[in-house]
């Protein structure tokens, strides 16, 4: 039988995306094959330049006030970006945390050159 599974997020290790200084990672779960819902932190001023993914991409502002795609969001902000979709530059205003859910593969990161 399969049971549910819980994740004390309080506890749970932080990880360093040392292609951004600035940013971590807490992966939480798996929803699709080679998808994530994942928490990111993001220090204030760490900037992610404007990329794609080819896969869906769901992000809700847990905390703080981030640009992205020329808009500020705070707080509370959600915003859906469709596969191969330009996504960013997100810019931390301030300290950022995202909850952020993937449906697939994100893909190799390469910077779109605008």
């Amino acid at each position: 039988m399969l049971k549910q599974i819980f994740i004390n997020t309080n506890t749970k290790q932080w990880l360093n995306l040392e292609q951004f200084p600035g940013t971590k990672i807490m992966p939480l779960a798996k929803p699709v094959s080679q998808g994530s819902i994942h928490r990111l932190q993001m220090a204030a001023g760490t900037v992610i330049p404007i990329h794609s993914h080819p896969c869906d991409e769901y992000v809700y502002v847990l905390k703080g006030t981030i640009e992205t795609g020329g808009r500020q969001c705070e707080q509370g902000s959600f915003w859906f970006t469709p596969a191969n979709t330009q996504n960013g530059l997100h810019k931390a205003i301030t300290d950022v945390e995202l909850l952020t859910l993937r449906l697939g593969a994100m893909g190799v990161f390469e910077e779109i050159e605008m």
